[in-house]
């Protein structure tokens, strides 16, 4: 396996690790069989790094992984012992010393393990930073990683790119967790940013490499003629990842693989590619990709969630997600109704889980303060709101969960309700 050596500690990590964030759900909780089924696959055949964090899944990310990571593969060795596990202390619940203990140890039991190979500071800014400073935070991550209950430190990063640095230059950090895929050079860190820290011999971890699914799934005409002309046997995600694998600072690329499929192309991509193994002419292509779908993007959102729970119920990433794919993406009709219509009602519309639409926003604004795109969400939901409700769309929805039939019956029914709409 193609594996890439880390200058601070001499770790060989494999260039794909898994991400905890978006584990197969069921029930709105983790699909514990499928999950772990997908986690065990990808560690066997090579993932040696995964990545949490304490809000992942309500907290269930933490927990599930201490559970399956303590059983042991067909060869008796225990999954702790075949990979490097990272999670994230939550900034935003830290008001004291005695805080970041406290979280700490929870992490710890949730994990069932004495110690955490790579400890992020999650989602810092530089004014978050400085207030984590005054709490005692670098005495707090010395104190821990003498006892060798931590053994590396680092901030995940969501910042403005004109602050970068400062944070960068402000400990002596051991890695840092950066967005960049091909879309997402200039926002945030950024490739300057990126390179800076690598001048400064902290490991880079990549966070967003597909932006959210953005860049995994059906591209726009145009872009997808593009890559399909040069190559017709690679998808889109082949081609995201090996752009940002493309780049010598990064250490490791942290993907939230779903299935099966997904982590062998994954795994494929990552064992083929070194160094600047891509040609001129491709990355001349993913350029004009990226030319392409900056026009067509209306809501710079990547489905991080991190504007959860909305006090309302709104699903905000998934309404500016279904508003991008109508926006982006090449879909069709379901029947004779738009591809994102019928989406957006089943998922958003109360069809099948509770209503969670943008209609529903009365604009408190709770969700902007931890945006870290800087969306202005509620001006945003109004957008959503316009697109795809209309007059009696509560009512629509409603009529269509109601009747006592199962689903696929359902989309009988939804078909010939709006074609006498």
């Amino acid at each position: 396996m193609l594996k890439r050596t880390m200058k601070s500690n001499d770790d060989e990590v494999f260039p794909l690790g898994f991400g905890a964030m978006r584990l197969p759900t069921k029930n709105n909780s983790i699909d514990k069989d499928l999950a772990r089924e997908i986690i065990y696959y990808g560690i066997d055949n090579g993932i040696n790094f995964i990545d949490t964090a304490y809000n992942y899944h309500g907290g269930e990310s933490e927990s599930f992984l201490g559970e399956i990571l303590n059983e042991f593969d067909s060869n008796g060795v225990k999954y702790y012992d075949k990979v490097r596990l990272s999670t994230k202390l939550p900034s935003w619940l830290v008001k004291s010393y005695e805080d970041m203990e406290t979280l700490f140890e929870e992490q710890l039991n949730r994990l069932q393990t004495d110690s955490i190979d790579y400890y992020f500071i999650h989602s810092i800014d530089l004014s978050t930073l400085r207030r984590l400073e005054s709490l005692g935070l670098y005495d707090f991550l010395e104190k821990l990683k003498h006892e060798n209950k931590i053994k590396n430190i680092g901030f995940s990063y969501h910042g403005s790119k004109n602050e970068f640095k400062e944070v960068v230059d402000s400990y002596n950090w051991d890695m840092c967790l950066i967005q960049y895929n091909y879309l997402d050079t200039n926002i945030q860190a950024g490739t300057a940013g990126m390179k800076y820290a690598y001048s400064k011999d902290l490991e880079i971890f990549i966070m967003e490499p597909l932006k959210g699914g953005i860049l995994a799934d059906k591209l726009p005409k145009d872009a997808e003629k593009l890559f399909k002309n040069l190559d017709n046997n690679r998808s889109p995600a082949n081609w995201a990842l090996s752009w940002v694998l493309n780049h010598k600072e990064v250490t490791c690329v942290l993907s939230g693989m779903g299935n099966i499929d997904e982590i062998n192309e994954n795994i494929t991509v990552s064992n083929k590619i070194k160094v600047n193994p891509l040609t001129k002419e491709e990355l001349t292509v993913i350029r004009n990709v990226k030319k392409i779908i900056n026009s067509s993007v209306k809501i710079n959102c990547t489905s991080c969630g991190y504007c959860l729970e909305c006090p309302q119920g709104v699903n905000i990433p998934e309404c500016f997600n279904i508003y991008n794919e109508k926006h982006i993406f090449n879909l069709k009709l379901i029947g004779p109704i738009p591809h994102a219509l019928l989406r957006y009602y089943m998922i958003v519309g109360g069809i099948m889980n509770k209503p969670a639409y943008a209609g529903l926003c009365n604009e408190c604004g709770r969700c902007m303060s931890h945006c870290p795109q800087s969306i202005n969400i509620p001006q945003e939901l109004k957008t959503v709101s316009k697109e795809f409700e209309g007059h009696g769309f509560k009512y629509k929805s409603a009529f269509i969960k109601n009747i006592g039939l199962p689903l696929s019956n359902k989309l009988s029914k939804f078909f010939d309700f709006f074609k006498s709409a």
